[in-house]
């Protein structure tokens, strides 16, 4: 399964594929230089994605995740 970067872009959370690659390692790299490079004024994440196919990626990175609590058991 390929390794996608998107540009998720803010408030509205739109989605544009950016690259596509076969190991972690090169999405990572790529990912962090095009965060040290967004432009001032520029509102939206680089986000790498582990999924079958550009649906799947699509899918993923839009749902919404849910907080992790702060309190109780689980901290």
């Amino acid at each position: 399964m390929p390794y996608y970067i998107y540009k998720v872009h803010q408030p509205l959370r739109n989605l544009e594929k950016v690259e596509e690659h076969d190991a972690f390692r090169a999405a990572s790299d790529r990912a962090k230089q095009m965060r040290r490079e967004i432009p001032a004024g520029q509102d939206y994440l680089v986000k790498v994605i582990h999924a079958g196919n550009e649906l799947q990626a699509e899918d993923l990175l839009s749902q919404v995740r849910e907080k992790e609590p702060i309190t109780g058991d689980d901290w």
